[in-house]
């Protein structure tokens, strides 16, 4: 079935547990490939079990005081490995996939860091990519400011991403 044929959109949103290891992103390839089949299809997935966590860790260890801005830049990194991950492991299997980050898509946010509220979107690429038959693996959880910086949605942004 070639792209142009497909009409109905199905987004999948895929949380931390869902994919938190190389098994269960693989789990999650095979049921994005089967909607991929059908439809076209966005994947938002989130960080991997536990790694939100750590990064938020590592940026109370490195400064008691830091900047919110770079705090963003350091969380929203989890979201992009995943995406990264599940879009490889796609392609692996022979579905035409892309990773898209908050900043790709322009989820364009109010800028409070740590927990922006969307302001609007602009999915122009990414639709022609899917009418392309290309499945968008996004990143959840993450914007672009007006000050042109990543911003993060806080907690459960991914849901919020997939909505």
């Amino acid at each position: 079935m070639s792209g142009h044929t497909r009409r109905r959109l199905h987004v999948l949103k895929f949380g931390g547990t869902s994919v938190g290891t190389a098994e269960r992103i693989g789990w999650v390839a095979r049921r994005s490939a089967a909607s991929a089949r059908q439809e076209r299809t966005i994947v938002v997935v989130s960080a991997m079990a536990g790694t939100t966590d750590r990064l938020v860790s590592w940026c109370r260890e490195a400064a008691s005081v830091h900047d919110a801005r770079e705090y963003d830049a350091i969380v929203a990194s989890g979201e992009q490995v995943t995406a990264g991950l599940l879009s490889i492991v796609l392609q692996d299997m022979g579905i035409p996939a892309r990773s898209w980050q908050g900043w790709q898509v322009t989820v364009k946010t109010d800028g409070v860091h740590g927990a922006a509220r969307i302001v609007s979107i602009d999915a122009t690429d990414l639709r022609k990519r899917m009418e392309q038959g290309q499945v968008a693996v996004m990143a959840g959880f993450q914007g672009i400011g007006p000050d042109r910086r990543i911003t993060t949605l806080g907690r459960g942004g991914s849901d919020t991403s997939a909505v």
